[in-house]
């Protein structure tokens, strides 16, 4: 298990965890430690590139080992601590799954075993990875936090209480038969590797005093700002649509309180809870100058480089490029209307789709014929545009844009292109047309008697009914066919060949 001679050995809990990784191979790389990783897994299994990198070859020359440990089982701690002079406690459970009693075996009952282990195999050093989420109560937020701020009276979630009760522990153990331990809270660790931020975003402490240090890259970000670098540099849009928490709090409890329920039958974790909405709706940036006094602390990696870094390690999450424009979108002229129909632009789509619903309650929920909830559709656009004309370009510092006399104009180019479109559906029916009177495209002939049911139906319905479904296709229903057109297209031609197959058996006259 252990080295001889000079050899210096350390351990890492959680040594297979995202951060914890990457401690491993720069402890590796310094040559001036031996390393143990500590995991759950009964046995360590190596990617491709750690394969042929410093770890497989540590363990391959015997300058690193894995030992299979539960922090919750002290004798399988105490047997991984063995002849290790230095312990980096990373271990913690999944902090989005909201479960005291998970939280609390592993960060509190798990540190405490640390603890006594490293006591009993006489361990000189005791680094604890603990959270910036220790001191956040989850409603007011942080400005340029330090280390003097208290822990608060009521903790986000579980997972920030268990860890400050393990903090605490791993303080007041400070000094214990030579035992030196200290705290460091690294704030939103990301970067190459990362399976948790980017899927679905190290340490070191001198011996000395009891400390708790946070740990920073001295640059703070907003939180969406810094997701949208992220996303853009993989390709994806910025995202633009904005929810009050207030809106978005009370589904994440039905979220949460529904995984409770069905979290025995394989729910994955949602990511949608009420203790991380609190967390992404306030302002957090804490202070390291005590990092950076007691033991020069400085970020080795930039915040710029930092994201390029991880952007180019997640070449494989890049957004692909669609290859051709769907058939719908080309249908619907690939202009303004495609746009919003298809949510190309969501803020617009979201707008139009409440305008639209406003229209119905208001013309046509109240009973009124097509004719007439059209005239006082027209009616109320007039009465709009007069009372706009007459304003004045200012109002109380506020300017009224004024709508020009050519927007409701159509241009030349927009006049040839909507005549040009009205030509192309007349020919395709013509097209159509020819095709039925061969008697041979069977396809055809079932996409058009399906049309023409489906427009008898239509006849038997109120003006009130076919507005509603209107609306239901052409926002969603066009949608959901531009997000999935092949998988349908080939659902349909499915149907039709099951179709065929049963008209070949129908027998024929003499």
């Amino acid at each position: 298990m252990g080295g001889g001679g000079a050899e210096r050995w350390c351990v890492v809990t959680g040594g297979r965890g995202f951060a914890a990784r990457h401690l491993v191979e720069m402890l590796l790389r310094s040559d001036d430690w031996c390393v143990r990783v500590a995991d759950l897994a009964p046995s360590i299994s190596l990617e491709a590139h750690e394969e042929a990198g410093v770890l497989g070859r540590a363990l391959r020359s015997g300058r690193a080992a894995y030992v299979s440990a539960d922090l919750r089982n002290k004798a399988q701690v105490v047997k991984a601590f063995e002849g290790i002079e230095v312990v980096f406690h990373m271990a913690a459970p999944d902090s989005s799954i909201n479960n005291y009693q998970l939280h609390f075996s592993v960060n509190v009952d798990g540190t405490r075993n640390v603890i006594d282990a490293c006591i009993e195999c006489q361990v000189k050093r005791l680094i604890y990875t603990s959270s910036p989420s220790v001191v956040f109560d989850g409603v007011h937020g942080i400005f340029n936090g330090e280390e003097s701020l208290p822990y608060p009276e009521k903790f986000n979630d579980s997972y920030s209480e268990t860890k400050a009760e393990g903090e605490k522990l791993i303080l007041k153990a400070n000094g214990r038969n030579g035992l030196l331990t200290c705290c460091i809270r690294p704030s939103s660790i990301f970067g190459p590797g990362d399976r948790l931020l980017v899927p679905s975003l190290v340490a070191a402490a001198k011996a000395g005093k009891s400390k708790a240090y946070f740990i920073t890259n001295g640059e703070p970000i907003k939180f969406w700002e810094f997701m949208s670098l992220i996303l853009e540099g993989l390709g994806y849009e910025r995202p633009n649509i904005k929810l009050p928490v207030s809106f978005m709090m009370p589904i994440a409890h039905l979220v949460e309180w529904t995984y409770k329920i069905f979290s025995q039958y394989g729910m994955p974790v949602p990511q949608l809870t009420p203790s991380r909405i609190r967390l992404l709706s306030c302002n957090r940036t804490f202070s390291c100058s005590k990092a950076k006094d007691h033991i020069d602390y400085e970020p080795i990696v930039s915040l710029k480089d930092g994201i390029q870094r991880t952007i180019e390690s997640c070449s494989h999450l890049k957004a692909e490029q669609k290859k051709r424009t769907s058939k719908v979108y080309t249908y619907l002229g690939g202009g303004k209307v495609a746009d919003t129909l298809l949510w190309k632009d969501k803020k617009q789509s979201f707008t139009m789709l409440l305008l639209f619903v406003a229209l119905y309650n208001y013309f046509f929920a109240n009973g009124y014929t097509m004719i007439t909830a059209v005239a006082k559709l027209v009616s109320v656009v007039a009465l709009f545009l007069f009372i706009h004309g007459a304003l004045p370009s200012k109002i109380l510092g506020y300017n009224i844009q004024k709508l020009s006399p050519s927007y409701f104009e159509l241009s030349e180019e927009q006049a040839r292109r909507h005549a040009h479109s009205a030509t192309h559906i007349w020919n395709n029916g013509i097209v159509i047309l020819r095709s039925l009177c061969k008697g041979k495209d069977w396809a055809l002939m079932f996409k058009v008697v399906f049309l023409l049911l489906f427009l008898n139906v239509l006849g038997y319905m109120s003006p009130q009914t076919i507005y509603k479904l209107g609306l239901a296709i052409a926002f969603f229903g066009l949608y959901v066919y531009d997000r999935w057109e092949d998988e349908i297209d080939k659902h349909i031609k499915d149907a039709y060949s099951h179709v065929r197959k049963l008209t070949s058996k129908v027998p024929r006259g003499p």
